[in-house]
C-alpha cells in the first residue's frame, strides 16, 4: 500500500497555488485516453490557434500559445488544478521540504487580483501585517489585472534580499495603500510547542510538511520531558490558519492520536487509484523506509484529554486531521468554522521538467462526510477575541465556497443539516478597538489569545470533572 500511496502522489494541497506552495510530486503512470478525442472541438482550436498565428498585433510563438492552452484548460476546472512549468515545478518540490523563496503567502485570485487566503507565520507577509481577504492590485508598478495566478506568483518570487512593492486594498480602509516586503527564503517551522502550565501543553502545526509527523513525536516527547516526566493532563492542539500540505503527514498527524488502525480518512474519485481508505498505520503515513517515528510514543498521548483549534485559515489536511478526531470523539474542536477544501490534488510530472496538479478525488471523514465547501463546524464555536477595524467585519473571512469555480459537495443534496454547536462563546468587544497583541520573542502564543485561553479553560475543567468521578 505505500508503494500505491508514492505512486499516485495523493496530496492534500495547501489552500490555493501560491507564493507559498504545499504540495506533494511524485511520479505518475501515464494512462491511455478512453474517450475518442471531440473532433468538432478540435477544429475549432484548430482555427483560433491558426488566426492567432496569423493575424495577431505581434508574432506569437508556438511553445507560448501551447502553454497558454493548457494553462488555460486546468485553471478552467477549479480553484486547485494548474500547469506548472520548470521552475514553479521545482518550486513546488522545494516547497514542500519546509523552505523556499518568496514573500510568506497562501494566495488565490479574485476578480482578476490576487487575493491573500493566509500569511504564514515569521515571514515577511507576516511581519508587514497582509491579513487574510486583503487583494494585491499591483506588483512593484505592474497591475495584477490579467495576470495569471501564476505570473503573479512568478513576480512575487525573487531572489532573497530584493524588495517588491504590494499595493493592497482592504475591506475597511478607504483608500488602497502600499507595503514593502524584502524577499526572504522562507523557512516554515511546522511544528511549535511550548508547556503552556504545569500539566498542559500547546502544539500548534502551521503546515503539513514532510516531516511534521517526525516533529509532532518529538514535541510530544519534549513535552513529557519538561512536565518531569510525568503525563500531559491536557493537550491543545492548534490548527488556525494552516493552509494544509502533505496527505501523509495529515494520516501521521492524526495516527499518533487515536488507537491502531483507525480510519482516519478515505478519498472518491474516478480511477481506481483516486479509491482509497488511510488508516492510522505506518503504510499509510510513512514515506519510502522511513522509520517508524510514532513506534516510541508514550502511550497517554492516546488517552490524554484534547482540544483541538480551528479557524476559517484551516483547511485541507488540517480538516482532515480535526475531522477524524471529532468522529473519533477523541478531541473536542474549537473556534470557528474551518475552509472547507475537501479536494485531493495529484501531481503528474509530464516528462519535460514542467507538470500538471490535478484535482482527482474528494476526500471524506471516517464518519463518511464530506468537508468540501462546508469545513469543519466546532462542537464549541470560540469566535477570535481580536476586535480592531477591518478585522471584526465577518466578510474578510473567505472560504472554499467563495472561490470561482469550486467543486460541490457531493453529500449536499442528502446531507442532514449540520447540528449546531452546543456552545457560543464570543469575547466581550472593548469599548476602543484594540491592536492585536504582539507576540514577544520566544513565544509561540499570545498570553491574551481568547481562544486558546478558552481552549486551556476547558480542559481544566475537564480534570476537575474526572477528578470528582474517581
Amino acid at each position: 500500500m505505500r508503494s500505491k500511496l508514492q505512486k499516485i502522489g495523493l496530496v492534500s494541497a495547501g489552500v490555493l497555488l501560491g507564493a507559498a506552495l504545499t504540495l506533494n510530486y511524485s511520479a505518475v503512470a501515464d494512462r491511455e485516453a478512453t474517450q475518442a478525442l471531440p473532433l468538432d472541438e478540435l477544429r475549432t482550436f484548430a482555427e483560433v490557434y491558426g488566426k492567432i498565428k496569423s493575424d495577431y498585433v505581434e508574432p506569437v510563438d508556438d511553445k507560448t500559445l501551447i502553454n497558454s492552452a493548457i494553462n488555460g484548460m486546468l485553471s478552467g476546472l477549479d480553484p486547485h488544478s494548474a500547469y506548472m512549468n520548470a521552475d514553479e515545478f521545482k518550486d513546488l518540490q522545494v516547497g514542500t521540504q519546509g523552505e523556499f523563496g518568496g514573500l510568506g503567502i497562501e494566495v488565490g485570485m479574485e476578480d482578476g487580483f490576487v487575493k491573500v487566503v493566509s500569511p504564514i507565520d515569521d515571514t515577511p507577509a507576516f511581519k508587514a501585517g497582509l491579513k487574510p481577504g486583503d487583494l494585491i492590485i499591483k506588483l512593484d508598478d505592474s497591475p495584477v489585472k490579467g495576470m495569471t495566478i501564476n505570473d503573479a506568483v512568478k513576480r512575487m518570487r525573487g531572489k532573497p534580499g530584493t524588495p517588491i512593492v504590494l499595493t493592497i486594498l482592504r475591506k475597511g480602509v478607504a483608500k488602497p495603500f502600499t507595503v514593502t516586503l524584502i524577499r526572504a527564503v522562507i523557512k516554515v517551522k511546522s511544528v511549535k510547542y511550548k508547556l503552556a502550565e504545569p500539566g498542559y501543553g500547546y502544539i500548534r502545526i502551521t503546515q503539513f510538511q514532510e516531516r511534521t509527523g517526525e516533529d509532532l513525536a518529538q514535541a510530544l516527547e519534549t513535552l513529557q520531558k519538561d512536565n518531569k516526566g510525568a503525563p500531559l493532563k491536557g493537550l491543545v492542539l492548534d490548527l488556525r490558519n494552516d493552509p494544509g500540505g502533505l496527505l501523509n503527514s495529515a494520516v501521521g498527524v492524526a495516527a499518533a492520536f487515536v488507537k491502531p488502525n483507525s480510519l482516519v480518512v478515505y478519498t472518491d474519485g474516478r480511477t481506481p487509484d483516486s479509491k482509497m481508505k488511510l488508516n492510522a498505520s505506518p503504510e499509510y503515513y510513512l514515506r519510502g523506509n522511513q522509520a517508524d517515528y510514532l513506534k516510541g510514543l508514550p502511550a497517554w498521548t492516546k488517552t490524554v484529554p484534547m482540544v483541538v483549534l480551528v479557524n476559517g485559515g484551516s483547511a485541507s489536511a488540517s480538516e482532515i486531521v480535526s475531522g477524524a478526531l471529532q468522529d473519533d470523539k477523541r478531541a473536542i474542536i474549537m473556534g470557528t468554522q474551518s475552509f472547507g477544501k475537501g479536494s485531493v490534488q495529484t501531481v503528474l510530472p509530464l516528462g519535460n521538467g514542467t507538470g500538471i496538479k490535478l484535482t482527482t478525488a474528494r476526500y471524506f471523514t471516517p464518519a463518511g462526510r464530506s468537508i468540501q465547501n462546508k469545513g469543519i463546524t466546532p462542537d464549541i464555536v470560540v469566535e477570535e477575541g481580536k476586535v480592531t477595524g477591518a478585522d471584526s467585519d465577518p466578510n474578510l473571512n473567505i472560504r472554499e465556497v467563495d472561490l470561482d469555480r469550486h467543486l460541490n459537495n457531493p453529500l449536499s443534496t442528502t446531507n442532514k443539516p449540520a447540528a449546531p454547536p452546543a456552545v457560543i462563546i464570543t469575547p466581550e468587544k472593548p469599548a476602543n478597538p484594540v491592536k492585536p497583541e504582539k507576540l514577544e520573542p520566544g513565544e509561540i502564543v499570545s498570553k491574551n489569545d481568547f481562544q486558546f485561553n478558552q481552549a486551556l479553560s476547558l480542559l481544566k475543567g475537564l480534570n476537575i470533572i474526572q477528578t470528582r468521578e474517581k
